[in-house]
C-alpha cells in the first residue's frame, strides 16, 4: 500500500486512467441513448456489441436487489444510465 498523500505508481496511473475511459465510454453511450431513444441504429448497434451481436427481447432479471425486472433491454439501460450503473449486469 503507499502512503497517503503520495502519486499513484506507473501501474496504478493506467489502471485509474483505463477505468475513467470506460467510465466516460458509457456516460456518451448513455448520452446517445437518451437522445436518440433506443430505435436509433447507433445505439442498437452498442446494445448489439453490449450483448455479443443479439438485443436481448422479453424481461430482463438484474443482479440489482429491489429492481430486479425490466420489460426489456432498453428499459434496462435506461435504469442503468440514470442510476450511472454503468456496468450492472442482467
Amino acid at each position: 500500500a503507499q502512503q497517503a498523500g503520495t502519486p499513484l505508481s506507473d501501474q496504478e496511473y493506467h489502471q485509474f486512467f483505463k477505468f475513467l475511459r470506460i467510465t466516460l465510454q458509457a456516460s456518451t453511450a448513455c448520452h446517445l441513448r437518451e437522445l436518440y431513444g433506443c430505435q436509433n441504429s447507433l445505439v442498437q448497434t452498442l446494445d448489439k456489441y453490449e450483448n455479443h451481436g443479439v438485443i436481448p427481447q422479453g424481461p430482463i432479471c438484474s443482479e440489482r436487489p429491489g429492481n430486479p425486472f425490466f420489460p426489456n433491454f432498453c428499459t434496462f439501460s435506461f435504469y442503468r444510465c440514470i442510476k450511472k450503473k454503468y456496468f450492472l449486469k442482467v
